[in-house]
């Protein structure tokens, strides 16, 4: 039988006032919802069970008054344990419990307590004592549960601890993110005066460009006109000294046909003959020894002899 009710009636058949005796039954789980359904259910004994855990439902079973889990094989108790307020009585013999949950510290009406035969942490044995007779079962209540108070005790200061180191560490970040912050709004502060000078200077850039575009016309005007005032073009000569310059070249041109002319005449006609050719000849050899003589000349008409 793993579960009380399945086997001998329901839980309330074997409700004695308000005791239920659930003991010697080889439960491996404990039927909460039943128990929850009898409060008047104050003393409740599961010992001498299969029971290796408790629920966490267990602990809404806050009618609690008496509870007798001795002789079973608990390990540990639910972390929640100390929602049984109404507790007076509890008795955890021959289990194996090492430890006690810190919301064990929870259960101020607790006045009775065993807990030998477990293989308790040796500070925690040290401190349960034996469990011998009431004195010391009560004895054993109070010290476990000043030693739990003890317990849960340093381990808020420890998780303060820890919340004040992590909002050291968080002061840390925010402040290490409000450096940042500022030094990016500071790198942006100054590209935007370095942009807000750049622009400057090229607005001044480009009005100086403007004003040196408005001088230049002028400039060019001025020279322009002093150009016109300076070189003047030259006047056409007079028409009159053209045609005399014409007339002279066509003199001189049929001068040199005549003599040319006169010249082949006395050379090659029978002209050669008479007197003013025989001058023109004994004039034209003369001419032409004396220009052979010279060295260029003769370089000349040797090569032109050659060809």
């Amino acid at each position: 039988m793993t579960k009380a009710g399945s086997k001998g009636g329901s839980l309330r058949d074997k409700l004695d006032g308000n005791e239920l005796d659930l003991s010697l039954g080889n439960l491996t789980e404990v039927p909460v919802k039943e128990l929850a359904a009898l409060p008047k259910a104050t003393i409740l004994d599961l010992s001498c069970n299969k029971l290796a855990t408790l629920p966490s439902e267990f602990c809404s079973l806050t009618h609690l008054v008496k509870l007798d889990l001795s002789k079973n094989k608990l390990q540990q108790l639910p972390a929640d344990f100390g929602r049984l307020v109404n507790l007076q009585h509890l008795d955890l013999l021959n289990n194996r419990l090492v430890t006690l949950p810190v919301s064990f510290a929870q259960l101020k009406s607790l006045k009775w307590l065993d807990l030998k035969d477990n293989p308790l942490d040796p500070a925690l044995a040290k401190v349960a004592g034996d469990c011998l007779d009431e004195k010391q079962c009560k004895q054993c209540a109070n010290k476990v549960l000043q030693h739990m108070r003890a317990v849960q005790a340093d381990q808020e200061r420890e998780r303060q601890r820890r919340l004040e180191v992590e909002r050291e560490a968080e002061k840390k970040r925010e402040a290490k993110q409000r450096a940042k912050e500022a030094q990016e709004r500071e790198v942006r502060k100054r590209e935007k005066a370095e942009e807000k000078e750049r622009r400057r200077k090229e607005y001044d850039a480009l009005k100086a460009s403007k004003r040196e575009q408005e001088k230049k016309p002028k400039k060019e005007t001025n020279q322009a006109q002093k150009s016109k005032s300076g070189s003047r073009p030259r006047k056409p000569p007079p028409r009159k000294h053209t045609r005399s310059w014409a007339v002279l070249k066509l003199l001189l041109l049929l001068l040199l046909l005549c003599v040319a002319g006169g010249l082949v005449a006395c050379r090659v006609t029978e002209l050669q003959q008479q007197p003013v050719c025989v001058s023109v000849n004994t004039v034209y050899d003369n001419a032409l020894r004396g220009l052979r003589s010279h060295e260029i000349l003769q370089w000349v008409l040797q090569t032109d002899s050659q060809q």
